[in-house]
């Protein structure tokens, strides 16, 4: 019988049927899935997930999960440390071999196809590095054009292209030893796109730099995303990344996907209260209104906690006194994610968005 997650468990086998159907054995009894309900997809998803299972010494590290990832979209994958996400990535890039589901990655098994797979991937890992160490970034460019075959003329048109868009230039003759970190996340981003990968699997890449450099890494894989059409899963504890890059996220945590929907339906559900600041002409007398949790006041300037549309607190503070200015602040990503986890929000319940 399907798990409370709405798939059918890790604890079965696959069979063929009399007339060839694949069925899920659970305790020797066979149960058909309900084609029925399935509708076909317009076009093959990049990335397509159906009951993943894998398990180390007999601990479960990814319980039955399933997903969907259309191409040319980015995808947030968050979850706290030992969630299940490193496990999840290594099946998509054919490093593991799950213990029972299906899995294709461009039409690829990955772990049956790998030569094909590995040359349609594109991957950036924040601690780890595909550059030669004392190699100038040029040459290791180079080498990895022989590596994956790329043309000539293309290698030289992508290289010029990522070159003007992650200013490359002033260290493409430096050994990859003595870049810095941002410089070496921009060269390692290069090369993990010279060969025009379809997908690009993006870990942490904005750990440990500054904010100058974080903003060009999140401007150039929007610009790859939307431009070339690549699809970008991104794994990352910098909840920054995920606000200015990906409008989907799924968390998981214990091994089970509990949510998989877009940001906004998980800051609009989990975000908490959203924020109202006024400055008014005058510090008002009383500034509690019904309705609104008065969160601080500092002279004329007000804070309020409000839920919903905000039109009727906007409506309430300027009918209260005359106002200066106003702005509504909405919660930071960063906090929700943080309170679902220390609340325990979501439980191990599967919440999916159609």
């Amino acid at each position: 019988m399907p798990s409370p997650s709405g798939g059918w468990g890790c604890g079965g086998t696959w069979a063929r049927g009399v007339d060839g159907a694949r069925l899920f054995s659970i305790h020797h009894q066979a149960v058909r899935p309900n084609l029925s309900t399935i509708s076909p997809p317009k076009e093959p998803p990049m990335i397509e997930v159906r009951h993943l299972c894998k398990s180390f010494a007999r601990k479960p590290a990814v319980q039955d999960i399933s997903f969907s990832i259309p191409a040319g979209e980015i995808v947030g994958y968050l979850g706290p440390n030992g969630a299940g996400k490193s496990t999840t990535i290594k099946v998509l890039t054919g490093l593991l071999v799950p213990d029972s589901g299906e899995v294709r990655v461009g039409g690829l098994v990955p772990w049956k196809q790998r030569r094909q797979h590995v040359a349609r991937l594109g991957a950036v890992f924040g601690q780890r590095t595909t550059l030669w160490w004392d190699l100038p970034v040029r040459e290791s460019l180079e080498l990895l054009r022989h590596v994956y075959r790329v043309p000539a003329a293309r290698f030289a048109e992508n290289l010029a292209g990522f070159t003007e868009l992650l200013e490359l230039g002033p260290f493409l003759n430096t050994p990859a030893r003595a870049l810095s970190l941002g410089q070496r996340m921009r060269a390692d981003l290069a090369a993990a796109l010279l060969h025009d990968p379809e997908l690009l699997f993006l870990d942490e890449p904005t750990v440990g730099l500054d904010v100058v450099a974080k903003e060009r890494i999140r401007e150039f894989v929007k610009a790859v995303n939307a431009e070339r059409g690549v699809t970008v899963l991104l794994t990352t504890h910098d909840l920054g990344d995920v606000e200015r890059l990906a409008r989907r996220v799924m968390m998981i945590d214990t091994g089970r996907l509990l949510f998989d929907g877009p940001l906004a339906e998980l800051q609009a559900r989990y975000g908490g209260e959203r924020e109202l600041w006024v400055e008014f002409e005058k510090a008002p007398a009383q500034p509690a209104l019904p309705g609104l949790t008065l969160l601080g006041q500092d002279g004329p300037r007000v804070r309020y906690g409000f839920s919903g549309a905000a039109a009727a607190p906007i409506a309430q503070v300027t009918a209260l006194a005359p106002v200066r200015d106003l702005a509504v602040k909405e919660p930071e990503v960063e906090a929700t994610i943080r309170r679902i986890y220390e609340g325990n929000l979501l439980g191990s319940r599967s919440v999916r968005e159609g």
